[in-house]
C-alpha cells in the first residue's frame, strides 16, 4: 500500500484528525452551574466591562483559526472548500502537536477577497490569531494586507512560513559552502505567495537593517520568464518587487536566470531545472527544489550535476524545507507575547532561531528534523522577544 492509499484509509478510519474536548468534566450540578448557567453570566459581565479580560477568561488566549478558501491547496490547485478541509485539519493537528495551540479549520465557500476579509473580521473575537492558508496569489496578498489592523496576529503561512524556513536554510547552507549571505546571487522560481515572500524577507524589505543582513542580488522568475522593471503584464505586487530585484536587468527564461547564481529556490512546479542549468551556476551551488509532490529537479540529479547542498519540500529526502518548522513557534510566540500582529522583525527572529537549532550544519543537515519538538519553543521565545522589542504587544487593562 502506497502512502496515498494508506493516508486515505487512515482518514476514513479516523473520520477527521482533530476533536474538541472540555477542560473540565460536567459530572455534577455544581460544575454545570459554574461552567454554564447561572455562573457563566459573571465572566460574560466581566468581559463586557473589560474586553481585554477575554484573554484570561476564554479560549481566545490560545486559539488560532486556520482559514482557507481552497484556491491553492498544496500541489492540487483550486480544489474548493470541502476538499481543502483535510489539509486544514492537518494544520490544526500540527499546531496542537508542536506548539500546544488549539486551532480550528475554517474553510470558506467564497473565493472573493472582500468576503474572505469580512468573514475573518467577523470571527476574530473568538481567536487569538488567524493562520491564512492555501489562498491563491495575488488575492492572498490583498487579504493579508487588509487584516493587519485586526488587533490579533494574522499570517499567511504559505508566504511567511515558507520564507522563514528558506531564510534559515540559506543561512546555514551559506556556512556549509563558505560564502557570505549578503554576497549570494539568488534565483527564485515562482512568483506566487511563497516566491514573493521569500524575496521580500531575503531583501529585508521594511526591516531595520541593524537586525537584518540582506541578500543584495535576487532574480525572480515566473511562468513568463525573468521579472524586470518595465515588463508588461505585471500585477501591482510584481511591479513593486521588480523595483527591488534583478538589478542587472536580466531578461529571458529560467535558464538565463540561473547562470552564475549561487542559490536556486524553487517554489513553482516539477521538472523545471535541468542538470545543465545547475552546471551553469557558480561553484558549490545551493539548490532548494521545493515543488510538491514533484520537485523542480530530483535530489540525486542535482547532486550529480554538482550541487553542494540540496533541499526539497518532501519528507523522504534530506533537508526537508517544511513550514511545520516555522508556523507553530511563530504563533506560539505571538500568542504568548499578546502581539497585535506578526511583523518583519518577528519573522527574522524566527528564521535565526530556526537556523541556530542546527549547531553544526552539514550538506545533509541544514535544518532540524521536522519532528524535533525543541524547535517550536526556541522560535517562540525569539518571536516573543522580537514582538516586545518592537513594541507591538497588547497592554492589558485591569
Amino acid at each position: 500500500m502506497d502512502v496515498f492509499s494508506e493516508s486515505l484509509a487512515l482518514h476514513r478510519k479516523l473520520k477527521g484528525k482533530i476533536s474538541v474536548s472540555s477542560k473540565l468534566h460536567v459530572n455534577s450540578r455544581k460544575t454545570l452551574s459554574l461552567l454554564y448557567t447561572p455562573g457563566v453570566a459573571e465572566p460574560s459581565r466581566a468581559i463586557q466591562l473589560n474586553p481585554s479580560s477575554i484573554y484570561e477568561l476564554t479560549i481566545k488566549n490560545n486559539t488560532v483559526a486556520v482559514v482557507s478558501d481552497g484556491s491553492a491547496v498544496l500541489g492540487l490547485g483550486n480544489i474548493g472548500a470541502e476538499a481543502a478541509l483535510p489539509v486544514m485539519e492537518g494544520k490544526a493537528a500540527l499546531f496542537k502537536e508542536f506548539a500546544g495551540i488549539d486551532s480550528f479549520p475554517i474553510c470558506l465557500k467564497s473565493q472573493d477577497p472582500a468576503t474572505i476579509i469580512q468573514t475573518v473580521k467577523e470571527i476574530a473575537p473568538v481567536f487569538g490569531g488567524i493562520n491564512l492558508e492555501d489562498i491563491a496569489a495575488p488575492k492572498c496578498f490583498e487579504v493579508e494586507e487588509q487584516l493587519q489592523d485586526l488587533g490579533i496576529p494574522v499570517m499567511h503561512d504559505d508566504q511567511h512560513g515558507t520564507a522563514i524556513t528558506v531564510l534559515a536554510a540559506i543561512i546555514n547552507s551559506s556556512k556549509v559552502v563558505g560564502k557570505d549571505l549578503e554576497d549570494l546571487r539568488v534565483v527564485i522560481s515562482g512568483a506566487g505567495a511563497a516566491g514573493m515572500a521569500v524575496t521580500k524577507l531575503l531583501l529585508c524589505i521594511g526591516i531595520d537593517p541593524n537586525i537584518c543582513t540582506s541578500v543584495k542580488s535576487i532574480c525572480l522568475v515566473d511562468s513568463k520568464g525573468i521579472i524586470f522593471e518595465g515588463r508588461s503584464g505585471l500585477n501591482r505586487f510584481k511591479e513593486e518587487i521588480a523595483k527591488r530585484t534583478n538589478r542587472e536587468k536580466r531578461k529571458g527564461s529560467l535558464k538565463q536566470a540561473v547562470e552564475g547564481a549561487d542559490v536556486f529556490v524553487g517554489v513553482s512546479k516539477g521538472n523545471l531545472l535541468s542538470k545543465q542549468m545547475i552546471k551553469s551556476m557558480n561553484a558549490k551551488p545551493i539548490v532548494f527544489a521545493m515543488a510538491n509532490p514533484v520537485p523542480e529537479i530530483m535530489p540525486d540529479e542535482a547532486l550529480a550535476a554538482g550541487a553542494a547542498v540540496v533541499g526539497t519540500g518532501r519528507s523522504d529526502f534530506p533537508n526537508q524545507i517544511n513550514n511545520v518548522l516555522a508556523f507553530p513557534g511563530v504563533f506560539r510566540g505571538a500568542l504568548d507575547s499578546r502581539a497585535l500582529k506578526i511583523n518583519n522583525e518577528m519573522k527574522i527572529a524566527a528564521a535565526h532561531a530556526l537556523s541556530k537549532s542546527v549547531e553544526k550544519p552539514t550538506p545533509k543537515k541544514v535544518l532540524p528534523d521536522p519532528l524535533n519538538k525543541s524547535v517550536a519553543p526556541n522560535i517562540a521565545r525569539a518571536v516573543a522577544r522580537a514582538a516586545v522589542g518592537s513594541g507591538i504587544v497588547r497592554k492589558l487593562s485591569r
